[in-house]
């Protein structure tokens, strides 16, 4: 499902989506990207991420990680001068498709 987004990219003429999700340390993080990277492919793929980014994730040797939106999120963000989607992430394991359970 990827209808609420992609309307809500078209209604607002978002050039921009916040991809966000909370580590293990209660600490909201994120990732920005073009509107024009979603569609709906996007909510099948995902966004690959360097988990080793994240304090206490990964190691750099095995650190690809999946951003897996949830389109039931997606909000206007009040706060950008540039219209922006803010979509809320899962994180999965490329070689499983599990949730991250560190």
């Amino acid at each position: 499902m990827s209808e609420k987004t992609l309307n809500l990219i078209k209604e607002s003429e978002a050039g921009w989506v916040d991809l966000r999700f909370t580590d293990t340390q209660g600490k909201e993080q994120h990732v920005t990207i073009p509107s024009t990277e979603v569609d709906e492919n996007f909510f099948e793929e995902g966004k690959m991420f360097d988990g080793s980014s994240i304090a206490g994730w990964k190691g750099i040797n095995d650190s690809d990680m999946i951003l897996m939106p949830d389109d039931s999120t997606s909000v206007l963000d009040p706060f950008t001068d540039e219209e922006t989607i803010i979509l809320r992430c899962g994180i999965l394991e490329p070689a499983t498709l599990q949730g991250y359970t560190r």
